[in-house]
């Protein structure tokens, strides 16, 4: 009995015992055993470029990164609306003020007629111009709008030696009619301009709780007979500056707490946003530093500059300049990781939508920035419901010419308005025509099944993804963390372990 006992221990010792001709191959050399400090690495490579979902199994860290950046995102896509409304109100104050003077101080002036209002006679000019500086005069009294007059302060320098300055050019609501003694001659004549100064106050602020501001209009009427036509077309021009309202009886309205601890709570989070991703990546080129020196060291390989640029993450440093431009914009008071196409389905639906999902980013960007930027200069922009309806027909190729030509007539108000409209509207045409909507449509056919299976592409890996992929440990392996824990979340996608986890390996 002892020695069939003997026997049975001998041969679990022996079928225990690995053996290296145990195989299909029989003579070959054991697999040479990897150093712990390149296996350190190996491994330390493969974890900087997990998915957040993979991250979260592989050490049960929960994406705090990520959850920040959703934060982030409602946040000041609240703040940009709560400026967006304030500037509509700012803008519509200001051209229907705009408005409201054309018909004051323009004899005969409609509505839409701004491209063809000019004078044909001398009659007819002569009592435009007289028009506008008795309407200038009388303007508390027919105006329906509060207005007030900007006086000119003159002050002399000794004031014992005054100088003799005529009474009636200190005046300036001098009723008499010598003005209208104005002879012109016609032959001589380029332009004829009237400019003035008026006040106002606009109280639609007040709706919001906020302070209202104060406005300054710089009116200029232009008859311009450059070209010596026998048409001199009419201008209205307003140029606006908006100040808060210092006086006591307003200044103590309104109550901008909500809004300043509003901006504290952006600033905070586009402060800590700004920290982790810069963290981020500095830890990547660390990392990049020290598999360079390790290949150089081990292998005596030099990695190329495209293997380096892996390690910077793009998107972190989309992160970080969009941080300090916000956290800028709020000091000043001017008011994850997406991919283009989700192409792992199988079904044409679900692909369609979360397409969308990804180009509704890219549109909702596009119409924030028109209606903030452009808004106040044209009327397509006004709001954001027209700018995302003008958007849109732009998609489907309507109304693009009439929209250029709109855009043009900035060009002489504004050179740096009109450059950013033109880069503004070729870079959407071009994205969402030849790009998005093409992509959409090979959705819809099927002719997007060639980026589903991306290993089937033939395409050449990098050194340093081979080097990576030679890691087999799996993120739920445990090798990963410190210490135990949950390998789920409801913030990440929890999936079976794969087979290669509990596989048994026999030599």
């Amino acid at each position: 009995m002892a020695t069939a006992a003997g026997r049975r221990g001998s041969e679990t010792d022996r079928l225990l015992t690995p053996n290296p001709r145990y195989g299909t191959q029989v003579g070959t050399s054991p697999a040479p055993t990897t150093p712990p400090e390149e296996e350190d690495l190996r491994r330390r490579l493969k974890y900087f470029f997990m998915s957040p979902c993979d991250k979260f199994r592989a050490k049960g860290r929960k994406p705090c990164k990520l959850m920040l950046q959703v934060v982030k995102i409602l946040v000041v896509t609240v703040q940009l609306i709560l400026f967006g409304l304030s500037n509509q109100l700012v803008v519509t104050f200001r051209e229907e003020n705009t408005i409201a003077f054309r018909h004051l101080f323009l004899l005969g002036y409609s509505d839409g007629a701004d491209d063809t209002f000019a004078a044909y006679t001398q009659e007819q000019l002569y009592q435009a111009i007289f028009y506008a500086v008795d309407q200038y005069l009388i303007l508390p009294e027919v105006s329906l709008g509060r207005y007030a007059y900007v006086r000119d302060c003159i002050q002399v320098d000794p004031p014992d030696r005054l100088p003799d300055i005529p009474s009636e050019d200190l005046d300036l609501l001098d009723s008499s009619t010598s003005y209208k003694n104005l002879t012109l001659k016609f032959h001589k004549l380029i332009n004829v301009t009237i400019h003035f100064q008026l006040k106002t106050i606009n109280l639609q602020s007040l709706i919001n709780n906020e302070i209202p501001d104060c406005y300054t209009f710089s009116v200029l009427i232009t008859f311009d007979n450059k070209a010596h036509s026998g048409r001199i077309p009419i201008r209205l021009e307003t140029q606006t500056h908006i100040q808060e309202c210092k006086h006591p009886s307003v200044s103590r309205h309104g109550d901008n707490s909500f809004r300043l601890l509003f901006d504290v709570v952006v600033i905070l989070t586009c402060s800590l946003s700004f920290l982790l991703c810069a963290r981020s990546l500095l830890r990547g080129f660390l990392l990049q530093n020290e598999f360079v020196a390790f290949m150089w060291r081990q292998r005596g390989r030099e990695i190329s500059l495209w293997e380096r640029l892996e390690f910077v993450n793009g998107w972190y440093i989309l992160l970080v300049t969009s941080d300090v431009l916000t956290i800028s914009g709020t000091v000043m008071k001017i008011g994850i990781e997406a991919k283009i196409l989700i192409a792992t389905l199988r079904v044409a639906l679900p692909s369609v939508m979360r397409f969308c999902c990804c180009v509704a980013v890219i549109y909702l960007g596009y119409c924030f920035c028109g209606w903030i930027v452009l808004g106040p200069y044209h009327v397509k922009f006004r709001s954001l419901s027209m700018v995302s309806e003008c958007l849109f027909s732009l998609i489907n190729g309507d109304d693009m010419f009439v929209t250029f030509a709109a855009m043009q007539a900035q060009q002489g108000r504004s050179s740096l308005v009109w450059l950013f409209s033109q880069l503004y509207l070729y870079s959407f045409i071009s994205l969402f025509i030849y790009m998005v909507l093409s992509l959409f449509i090979a959705l819809i056919t099927g002719a997007y099944d060639t980026i589903k299976h991306p290993g089937g592409t033939g395409t050449e890996k990098s050194e340093l993804q081979a080097y990576i992929e030679q890691c087999q440990d799996s993120p739920t392996s445990g090798k990963f963390r410190r210490g135990s824990g949950s390998a789920c979340s409801l913030l990440c996608c929890c999936g079976r372990d794969s087979p290669e986890d509990h596989s048994l390996l026999v030599n």
